[in-house]
């Protein structure tokens, strides 16, 4: 079964930055598209960077210019680099894979300070 596990989550400052990875165990070259998404408390689930198989990648407004995502085929791994974080930044990230069906993993928190 595929597994998907976020990790770099923690608490950080405003303006400060923060790098998310997600592990998968396959290979990740196989995926059509994988992304990050987040959720706030009290709020819907909301795409926040994906890339596709060709490396065509998309991003929430809310993250444009700060948040740039990356693919290592070689590793398995996806990766968030977030920088000038907001207190608006805080939630609970996911990684998700896709292929037949969609994948997720456990989530992994970021908490930004003011």
């Amino acid at each position: 079964q595929v597994q998907l596990v976020e990790s770099g989550g923690g608490l950080v400052q405003a303006g400060g930055s923060l790098r998310l990875s997600c592990a998968v165990s396959g290979s990740i070259f196989n995926f059509k598209a994988m992304g990050w998404y987040r959720q706030a408390p009290g709020k819907q689930r909301e795409m926040v960077a994906t890339v596709t198989a060709g490396d065509i990648t998309n991003y929430a407004d809310s993250v444009k210019g700060r948040f740039t995502i990356s693919r290592d085929n070689a590793k398995n791994t996806v990766s968030l680099q977030m920088n000038s974080l907001k207190p608006e930044d805080t939630a609970v990230y996911y990684c998700k894979a896709e292929r037949f069906r969609e994948y997720w993993g456990q989530g992994t928190q970021v908490t930004v300070s003011s």
